[in-house]
């Protein structure tokens, strides 16, 4: 009977470690997207690099920022900031996967901020902007467990 116990807890708890092991935001180095600063794509209208000075944890990831003002900003409302799908590539979550984005590939569409694979992908998702945030909207509940 003990045997049988073990082998249920086993069970039990191997989806857990699988969505532990799947981010919700795209990190590299243990840095969300790749430590650059999502506040200066709004304020400084291009993507910056973040210091190691001005980071800060949330939605269980580490964030870098280029300035104390933009970390200020951030704190203040990271829903404003932060990109939509958790920093995946927009196209990407559009089509039902995630994919890495590269900073120099983004747009902000709405108040919101997106992340795209690369500038080639992005070209393409800008076409069909409404349509691609419209089906990316509706497949991220889902794709971000995965």
């Amino acid at each position: 009977m003990a045997l049988i116990n073990k082998w249920f807890l086993c069970l039990l708890l191997i989806p857990a470690f699988s969505l532990a092991q799947k981010p919700e935001v795209f990190s590299v180095s243990d840095q969300a997207i790749r430590g650059f600063d999502p506040v200066a794509y709004f304020t400084e209208g291009y993507p910056a690099e973040g210091l190691k000075q001005f980071h800060y944890r949330w939605n269980n990831s580490n964030w870098y920022f280029s300035s104390e003002k933009n970390l200020k900003l951030f704190i203040s409302d990271p829903e404003k900031f932060a990109p939509q799908y958790g920093g995946w590539c927009a196209y990407g979550m559009a089509k039902g996967y995630k994919a890495k984005t590269e900073p120099d590939a983004w747009s902000i569409v709405g108040g919101k901020l997106y992340l795209n694979y690369s500038t080639g992908i992005r070209d393409e998702w800008n076409k069909k902007q409404s349509e691609y945030i419209s089906a990316a909207d509706k497949n991220w509940p889902t794709v971000r467990l995965r």
